[in-house]
């Protein structure tokens, strides 16, 4: 472990892009986390970042997590919450929320039988968010889906994504291109469609190649190094600039995300030259 922060260490940078911050989906080190909670939160210092997405304490209770956040200087800005809580038990999802001192919610999937996502589906969802957001909002708290690729299925004109978004009152959007690109979806058209209903983001690219589908799924390895595969991400961080949004976070599901991370850092800070 010392081995990985010390070569992490020379890619030490703190990226603020323009009014945003670039932060980290923790789930980026899930694999991590199981057997070194404080060596992982060591690697996301050596990075340089101190804005996180996540949700969980691994196994402290939430002042032991807290106090190693702090005593890095870090924060959870976002937690990740379960559909069925959203729907359920909104309560628990806001309690959670005000415990990490979050401004977001986001889900990240709606549960379906196989691969059968229609309007009926669509239209439920977007009941609960709706209903969740507004509960959410009174508290203090926004509250954004972030569609995971089935819900670019055609509806009408356009698509069911469409049909969430138009309809949308009391939540907005994680966009993550990854997702959106695979889905069939076009990441910066959707930035420029809705431009006020994309509150964060998710940076994610993926290895040219790869054939996209709506089931959602795809093998994790798929995740590159930002740059270099097949997402127009030059277009989609310059239109988060443009758009304002507060938080773009790196998630890297790959079995090399403690190489390439340090590696989409740089990238992205050779945007700004």
């Amino acid at each position: 472990m010392k081995r990985i922060i010390a070569i992490a260490l020379f890619t030490l940078i703190t990226i603020p892009v323009s009014a945003q911050e670039v932060g980290l989906q923790l789930y980026s080190l899930r694999n991590q986390f199981k057997t070194d909670v404080t060596g992982s939160l060591d690697i996301i210092q050596s990075w340089g970042i101190t804005k996180l997405e996540g949700g969980g304490t691994y196994g402290m209770s939430m002042e032991e997590f807290q106090k190693e956040l702090t005593s890095r200087e870090m924060s959870v800005v976002s937690v990740g919450a379960g559909f069925e809580d959203l729907e359920n038990n909104p309560q628990k999802v806001i309690d959670n929320a005000k415990a990490f001192g979050a401004k977001y919610v986001m889900c990240a999937w709606v549960p379906h039988d196989d691969n059968k996502w229609d309007l009926e589906e669509t239209q439920h969802a977007t009941e609960v968010f709706n209903k969740a957001g507004q509960l959410l909002k009174e508290n203090g708290l926004t509250l954004a889906y972030h569609a995971h690729g089935y819900e670019f299925r055609p509806y009408q004109d356009g698509t069911l994504f469409d049909y969430m978004a138009e309809n949308a009152t009391d939540f907005t959007f994680e966009l993550d291109v990854f997702w959106a690109h695979h889905g069939g979806g076009d990441p910066l058209a959707l930035m420029k469609k809705y431009p006020k209903k994309m509150t964060l983001m998710h940076l994610k690219d993926m290895k040219h190649g790869v054939e996209g589908n709506n089931t959602g799924h795809e093998d994790v390895e798929t995740n590159v190094v930002l740059g270099t595969g097949q997402v127009d991400m030059v277009g989609v961080v310059a239109e988060a600039k443009k758009l304002g949004i507060e938080y773009m976070f790196i998630e890297d599901e790959s079995s090399r995300v403690v190489e390439q991370v340090p590696q989409s850092l740089d990238w992205l800070k050779s945007l700004d030259k």
